[in-house]
């Protein structure tokens, strides 16, 4: 057993451990757009906390253990590890943008608001689209860094397997937060029509 070795199963355990934190999220947001009381969005909050260190303690383990492969066995040259090393250090810090100001809004909304119904600031923020397509398009850009790992492709190659993977991710992102919206929508005109008084 090498280092290298060594390097190679901590980046691998990194890679899935950053997939079990976004998985996480995705689950999770899921149960958010059903909540429909302020006690379950806390619930949920909390628990996406808690996957919080994890997703950090995972891309450290896949930065350093790739950097220290590509300097000891392969080369920065090597073009599905230039691209897939530059998506990374751009995916992460773009991702956090997007997500982690959405989370900690959602928190300080739950924890502001009493107990019972979802407040309209509440059901806006666990129903945003752009929270929903930046998860979807992290996971199919993490499903495309996987596949350049695995089958070590052509620097052309690689751009254009991480292009179709953001593409991909976003255009997912955008579908299911329409149809979640067109649902949700459907369900409260729904329960208006049904409050209305009879005759």
């Amino acid at each position: 057993m090498s280092i290298y070795t060594i390097a190679l199963f901590l980046h691998v355990s990194g890679a899935i451990g950053y997939f079990a934190g976004i998985g996480t999220w995705l689950f999770i947001l899921v149960g958010l757009r059903r909540a429909q009381r302020v006690e379950q969005v806390r619930s949920l909050v909390n628990l996406i906390g808690l996957s919080g260190p994890l997703t950090g303690i995972s891309v450290l383990l896949i930065l350093a253990t790739g950097l220290y492969m590509t300097f000891s066995a392969w080369s920065l040259q090597t073009g599905w590890i230039a691209v897939a090393l530059i998506s990374l250090i751009l995916m992460v810090p773009s991702s956090a943008a997007l997500i982690e100001p959405r989370r900690r809004a959602i928190n300080r909304l739950a924890r502001e608001a009493p107990g019972g119904p979802l407040t309209q600031a509440l059901e806006r923020r666990t129903h945003d689209p752009v929270l929903e397509t930046a998860l979807q398009t992290v996971a199919a850009l993490l499903l495309g860094i996987v596949f350049l790992m695995t089958t070590k492709p052509s620097f052309a190659g690689s751009l254009i397997v991480m292009a179709v993977a953001l593409v991909f991710g976003l255009a997912s992102g955008v579908l299911i937060s329409r149809a979640t919206r067109t649902s949700g929508q459907g369900m409260a005109a729904q329960v208006s029509h049904e409050r209305e008084p009879v005759g």
